[in-house]
């Protein structure tokens, strides 16, 4: 099983990450009274993209790709899908410092590239990282505190007996500061700075193209993947639905189930994060850093000591 976990665990979320962002247009397009792509396009741009000529701008730019695209396949082996988790034995503490590895491997192959918009997008990413990985700290050391582990495996299991994250007291500050700093996470508005298309001309990705971009459209479907996974994992109970699937949790329907349970909870986080992205405009990037360092942070901080206070 934990061989069939490392196989499924990165293409399910390959999967499930290409079918978000092909999603996001759509719903997108008809928000704004559009018909918009077909959900396929992102996979049809993908094969187009792998078929154009690449060039590249040297070793570290090649490189860098991979180490942000190998980063995101070993944070998802330590998320539990439904029930599925190849690498179970890894803490949150582990997850948080492997999330690095994916905005460093882009910095590094558009620094490569030396375009003065890379450069530009890769400050405001690394600015931006800074900005919500505070409140973040705080949000996974209050789970950590109130569920007496650093396994995201054990605290999905103990919600499936005591109930969802989000519905206890000591943690609802801590999810909701979570769901304020998603945005930021995902890259999407008010957040979305990195890759102003109006001001730095797609900033990181503004040298890649042909496989190169290809390969950056994946990793971006991979850390939508995770931002929202961590949140239904972390406050949602992962794959557990109110005890209903915890008698036939063995059995291999009880798997299925959960994890079809654990994609449409992803799925209905993802379409509010759409409404978020649809209905505010675009921050700069020192009104996103005042914002991250006040609200979520002080709800995240709030809600740390409530988590300490009630322990």
């Amino acid at each position: 099983m934990q061989i069939w976990g490392i196989i499924l665990s990165p293409l399910l979320a390959l999967v499930v990450g290409i079918f978000f962002l092909g999603l996001s247009r759509k719903i997108m397009a008809r928000i704004h009274w559009r018909y918009g792509p077909p959900i396929t396009q992102p996979v049809i741009d993908i094969i187009k993209l792998f078929s154009q000529k690449s060039i590249s701008h040297g070793t570290i730019f090649d490189l860098g790709l991979i180490l942000s695209l190998a980063g995101s396949f070993v944070v998802i082996l330590f998320l539990p899908l439904g029930q599925m988790c190849p690498l179970s034995s890894g803490g949150l503490l582990a997850i948080l410092y492997l999330m690095l590895l994916a905005p460093l491997g882009i910095a590094l192959s558009s620094g490569e590239a030396a375009n003065p918009n890379s450069s530009i997008g890769i400050s405001r990413k690394f600015l931006l990282a800074l900005g919500y990985e505070v409140p973040l700290l705080f949000i996974l050391l209050a789970v950590m505190t109130h569920y007496n582990t650093i396994s995201l495996v054990e605290i999905v299991r103990i919600q499936s007996t005591t109930g969802w994250s989000f519905g206890s007291l000591p943690l609802l500050l801590s999810g909701i500061a979570y769901f304020l700093i998603l945005p930021a996470i995902l890259g999407i508005r008010p957040f979305e700075i990195a890759g102003a298309g109006q001001e730095i001309s797609s900033g990181a990705n503004a040298e890649f193209g042909g496989k190169f971009l290809a390969f950056s459209t994946i990793q971006h479907a991979l850390h939508e993947f995770i931002g929202i996974s961590l949140f239904v994992n972390l406050f949602l109970g992962g794959w557990s639905l109110f005890g209903i699937l915890e008698p036939i949790t063995n059995t291999v329907w009880g798997v299925i189930l959960g994890i079809i349970v654990f994609l449409i909870k992803m799925l209905i986080v993802f379409i509010l994060g759409l409404f978020i992205n649809a209905v505010f405009p675009r921050f700069r990037i020192e009104q996103a850093i005042k914002y991250l360092w006040k609200w979520p942070t002080l709800f995240a901080f709030i809600g740390l000591i409530v988590v300490v206070l009630v322990k």
